[in-house]
């Protein structure tokens, strides 16, 4: 099923419904509570939401509606409404973090993204969902609850983790976008289940002041959207220096728009070594295919790029993280009376081990996977995988030992950036997806790419059969 935009505001993509809303062919009321209409309907079967601000969100629409037609808008995102991760503080607001233990930690401050939104006139839907301190790729809670991916109707699976309740709410068309955030694939792993496209940016793009950090060596915030289009759009609106944020300062600002039409004619990509295709699903690898074969159909010159690793071998990130989560979140995973996911536990737990030798050489090790990257990706502009091995599987088969992100975690380590985004359906229609990993802050190459292939696809425009609900 394609996009129906002719009935329901809330089918509009992000871009279609700024446009509207700037044109005043569409007021943010009735895109706010389309919005709200559809939150109710699907939200007790889907789950997305750990708190829905309607109240607030009607009032910011009102608000919204009548700048804009007295001529006071504050520019063409006024009145868009976005759903925000359950990491990020709002002040006023709870921030659980994923945790049934912060289930009363009402914010103080409110997050740099959060006030680049909402100055820019976007309006709040509410929170939405994540794996317990965003510690896991298959998006399970068993505290929380796990968000229903609106894929398959009959059968629970995996929405993706950790920015789960994101990547319902986008998916289900409960929000026309929304934030996640990525520590080791956490924006595209529910991309990929969830039919979307995430970016993943470079470390210092996106403020993470006022998130609740998992790893601060690691973490980024992102776009979730349904298109590169909107993705672009929503990256555009949060990027740029931070001086509440040190990893922001001197990082100059990026504008993807003047190169996001351009085609990839004239750029070489790297398809993946073949010995990593050992393992990946069928369907996964056929979509990955096509997908080569569409954008050397646009003009890319598509040869195969020699790693000095597996993309399976990338142990360093896991020291590096595993460490970061015992120093923030130690003293709750050592409580055995804690209300906390017995994986999540150990996860947090496996950082008490490991000694400030084994950190310290962490980083080693990934000064030295950088620079052997470096010279593997020399007259490349970006390597082509697969976003995840498999499509989304039954939350009753999910394995915790053994994470989703194998094709992720790389663009983590190395401060790369990648963008997810849709390649094809397997043939239970569950949604496949393509990964675009390039240099650090060159996030304008991989939304180029994205774009034309966009362009020449329609795999992005898929609706869920569960939005129905």
């Amino acid at each position: 099923m394609t996009q129906d935009t002719t009935r329901d505001p809330a089918l509009l993509s992000a871009t279609a419904l700024a446009e509207a809303i700037a044109a005043q062919a569409l007021s943010p009321v009735e895109a706010v509570e389309a919005l709200l209409a559809r939150i109710a309907r699907q939200e007790p079967t889907l789950h997305a939401f750990t708190e829905v601000y309607a109240a607030d969100a009607r009032l910011a629409a009102e608000g919204a509606d009548r700048a804009i037609r007295s001529g006071h808008a504050v520019g063409p995102l006024h009145g868009v409404p976005v759903a925000i991760k359950d990491l990020v503080d709002i002040a006023g607001r709870i921030t659980m973090g994923g945790s049934a233990a912060h289930s009363a930690r009402r914010a103080t401050r409110t997050a740099t993204v959060v006030r680049r939104l909402v100055a820019q006139g976007m309006i709040v839907l509410g929170k939405t969902h994540t794996v317990e301190f965003a510690y896991g790729g298959w998006g399970t809670n068993p505290h929380l609850g796990v968000p229903w991916n609106p894929w398959d109707r009959a059968v629970a699976r995996t929405p993706g983790g950790s920015s789960s309740g994101t990547g319902v709410a986008v998916a289900a068309r409960m929000a026309p976008w929304g934030l996640g955030t990525d520590t080791g694939g956490s924006v595209r792993l529910p991309a990929a289940f969830c039919g979307l496209t995430g970016l993943k940016v470079t470390v210092g793009r996106i403020s993470t002041h006022g998130i609740v950090p998992l790893s601060p060596t690691l973490d980024t915030p992102g776009p979730m959207a349904r298109s590169v289009a909107d993705a672009a759009l929503l990256y555009g609106a949060l990027a740029g220096p931070d001086p509440l944020d040190p990893a922001t300062r001197g990082i100059v600002p990026d504008d993807p728009f003047p190169t996001l039409n351009r085609g990839v004619r004239g750029l070489r990509l790297a398809r993946m070594p073949a010995s990593e295709r050992e393992g990946v699903d069928s369907a996964v690898l056929a979509a990955y295919d096509r997908a080569l074969d569409d954008l050397a159909r646009l003009g890319a010159e598509i040869a195969e790029i020699r790693l000095p690793f597996r993309f399976a071998d990338i142990f360093a990130l896991g020291a590096i993280c595993d460490a970061e989560a015992y120093l923030i979140n130690g003293a709750l995973a050592e409580d055995p009376g804690a209300p906390l996911g017995e994986a999540v536990r150990a996860r947090i737990l496996a950082g008490a081990r490991l000694g400030a030798h084994a950190y310290l050489d962490a980083f080693r090790q990934r000064e030295v996977l950088k620079r052997s990257f470096a010279e593997a990706l020399a007259g490349f502009d970006a390597v082509l995988t697969p976003t995840t091995a498999t499509p989304a599987i039954p939350l009753a088969e999910v394995d915790e030992a053994l994470p989703p992100s194998r094709f992720c975690r790389l663009a983590n380590l190395l401060d790369l950036c990648a963008l997810a985004l849709p390649s094809g359906h397997s043939a239970d229609g569950l949604p496949l997806s393509l990964q675009i990993v390039c240099r650090g802050y060159d996030e304008a190459t991989a939304l180029r790419i994205g774009q034309a292939y966009q362009g020449a696809t329609d795999w992005h425009l898929r609706l869920p059969p569960a939005i129905s609900m």
